[in-house]
């Protein structure tokens, strides 16, 4: 290689960026490590900026009570708004986090599907059974939402007192 960038500066004379690709078998690859990094960083900002633009999760709104169920007891109340109104009620209280894409998006999209499946602000009923096969399984509260809402961290005390509630709920109901 040293030969060949020789015999190419006696011709051309000094190539710089040839000559230092020939004679130190490419260029600097911090460099180019930089540069990736950098053009990455910009095109997430850019990426992230322009998805605020798209429609879909802005419309944070809570409609008004119709109607809620008959509870067993204060305290059943009590839990299930602590662990389960945000997404199953008509009184969610929308985060900080919920008017930024893509979060916004995960936040409308799971409230939508949560009050869709069980409202309590809308009650039509339920059964015990399913509250408790998914509060035991640990599908509710949902993962997700339970890092980010620590008061909706049951533990396995709440959670019986939870599904007992429910289920008394839910049979006074029908």
């Amino acid at each position: 290689m040293a030969v060949l960038a020789v015999l190419l500066k006696a011709r051309f004379g000094d190539v710089t960026g040839l000559d230092k690709f020939l004679v130190h078998g490419g260029y600097n690859q911090m460099d180019i490590t930089a540069k990736v990094i950098r053009r990455s960083f910009w095109a997430a900002v850019i990426g992230l900026l322009a998805i605020q633009v798209i429609p879909y999760g802005h419309n944070h709104t809570n409609p008004p009570t119709v109607k809620e169920p008959a509870w067993d007891s204060p305290a059943t109340r009590a839990l299930v708004k602590r662990a389960c109104f945000n997404c199953h009620s008509n009184e969610t209280e929308w985060p900080w986090y919920s008017r930024i894409a893509p979060a916004s998006w995960l936040v409308y999209h799971d409230v939508i599907k949560g009050r869709s499946l069980v409202n309590f602000s809308d009650w039509q009923g339920g059964t015990g059974a399913e509250f408790q096969r998914v509060i035991t399984a640990g599908y509710m509260p949902p993962l997700q939402y339970r890092l980010a809402h620590p008061e909706a961290r049951l533990t396995p005390a709440e959670k019986q007192q939870l599904i007992k509630g429910l289920t008394a709920t839910a049979a006074a109901g029908r």
